[in-house]
């Protein structure tokens, strides 16, 4: 039978609720002595600073009634990826006269595997979703409930099974939210407007840009979305927002954040920017102007910039060996550099200036490339990652391989001419199946050895850099350009 004492606890919602609030009314054993005053944090005001780190820097105010002496403070609805050795509090009332002698940090939040742990060896009782009624000394539920009766016969039920569980009183101990926990020393009695500070994990933000380009592919509408990803344990109610664009240095790895994705608009009228950018020691800083709402588990997208009408240089690209490198060291094997690809990039370019209507430091993010059909309806035509840009920096985006322009690149002639002297020689075919002409720009690296000297070639080409060269060549529609050159390595 069941005990008139027992009372009923619901595994879900119902549970927590009657733990939050019992726990509210008889705490845990204080840090200091019994006779020790405790005040609860009224809710204040908070700032946020997120890096693009899966980092946040929180800055907390709240009202604290304090008494003079000692205090016991406990300070809930913190992140649950808090770090606690960052933690920082401050009385802006009384800064010199109150002072943290000790701090806690509780994070063993009640559930119900929580709760059973508590229980082991102990008297429980429990109803399955059949009705079927078990009590019993508690030897395990962790995955299956084990209950041993007085007659020492053991029972074992599934706790999927499980509708209701019965517990002889409220164990101490557990808590409801993650809770730092103070104790503090006043000088002065009264309501204390206090700062606390600290870091956690869990908040990530990043840009996602929207690209539509125009029929002739000559111009983009843009738009700049931040994307602010709360994983952290906490939400941050009508908070005063702010992000931080830079590598900042950390001495201890955090994990990987997850990637936004922003829906593609059509950009509005140019309206007063939401964010206002400033320099901060070598990184870049951007302010809401405005207060909002960051829900733990939410991804929050907001506009930070757009443009209309940039003006942009569609590329085709033809880099048939671009996984060919000049590692250091002479590469002799004549068959070495004959594979190649026949894909043709397409990519389009374009400045960060203000004469193209940007001009602004740029985060880090990922732009999504967007073009009307002959129905008018937007299409995804490829995307690619931007690093943090400068104002006055060119950007160029691969977003995809051309359909109608193909490149075919061989080797046509490999002689040892001596023991450090090789010549080799190669042909590319770039045809164009399109409707119109193109230029395509063909990459050729030079990976045998740092010294090279071009012995013929049939078209022009500009040295990129110390082991690469560039051929800009046009095809005419349905017509096919060959690029030929003969190279020697000495040493």
């Amino acid at each position: 039978m069941f005990h008139r004492k027992w009372y009923w606890l619901a595994l879900g919602f119902a549970l927590l609720a009657l733990l939050a609030l019992t726990i509210g009314c008889q705490g845990s054993a204080p840090l200091g002595a019994q006779h020790t005053p405790t005040a609860f944090a009224k809710s204040g005001s908070v700032d946020i600073t997120v890096y693009n780190q899966n980092m946040a820097l929180i800055k907390d105010k709240r009202v604290l009634a304090l008494k003079a002496g000692m205090n016991e403070i406990r300070f809930t609805d913190v992140a649950a990826q808090i770090d606690p050795t960052s933690v920082q509090f401050t009385s802006l009332t009384d800064p010199n006269g109150t002072r943290v002698l000790e701090q806690n940090y509780a994070y063993d939040i009640v559930g119900s595997k929580k709760i059973l742990e508590k229980y082991l060896d102990q008297i429980v009782a429990l109803v399955t979703e059949d009705g079927s009624k078990y009590s019993g000394k508690l030897l395990s539920g962790a995955d299956d409930i084990i209950l041993q009766h007085d007659d020492g016969q053991v029972t074992t039920v599934k706790l999927a099974r499980v509708r209701e569980l019965k517990f002889p009183n409220l164990p101490g101990g557990l808590i409801t939210k993650p809770t730092l926990i103070w104790l503090l020393n006043s000088s002065k009695a009264g309501n204390h407007d206090t700062q606390v500070t600290y870091i956690t994990n869990g908040i990530n933000w990043k840009a996602n840009y929207v690209v539509v380009a125009n029929a002739q592919d000559t111009a983009m509408n843009l738009n700049g979305w931040v994307t602010v990803d709360n994983q952290s344990g906490a939400t941050y109610e009508d908070a005063n927002l702010k992000l931080v664009a830079g590598d900042v240095r950390r001495v201890t790895p955090v994990p990987a954040a997850r990637d936004g994705y922003a829906l593609p608009t059509a950009p509005a009228a140019k309206a007063e920017a939401q964010f206002v950018q400033q320099d901060i020691f070598e990184y870049k800083l951007y302010s809401l102007q405005r207060a909002t709402t960051i829900r733990n588990r939410e991804t929050k997208q907001i506009e930070f910039t757009s443009a209309a009408n940039v003006p942009i240089t569609k590329l085709f690209v033809y880099d048939g060996a671009s996984n060919l490198r000049f590692y250091g060291y002479q590469i002799t094997d004549p068959n070495y550099g004959k594979t190649s690809s026949t894909k043709v990039a397409v990519m389009l370019e374009f400045k960060n200036s203000e004469q193209n209507k940007l001009g602004i430091p740029l985060p880090k993010g990922t732009i999504r490339v967007y073009k009307a059909d002959a129905d008018g309806s937007n299409q995804f035509i490829g995307e690619d990652n931007i690093d943090h840009t400068p104002k006055d920096e060119m950007i160029r985006l691969n977003i995809g391989n051309a359909f109608d322009v193909v490149g075919e690149r061989k080797q046509t002639n490999f002689t040892k001419v001596s023991d450090r002297v090789i010549e080799e020689t190669y042909e590319i075919k770039l045809r164009n199946h399109k409707k119109e002409a193109v230029e395509v720009r063909v990459v050729e690296r030079l990976y045998r050895w740092s010294n090279w000297q071009i012995l013929r070639s049939n078209q022009d080409y500009t040295k990129t850099d110390a082991q690469t060269m560039e051929f800009r060549v046009n095809i005419k529609p349905d017509g096919e350009s060959v690029v030929t050159y003969t190279v020697r390595y000495s040493w």
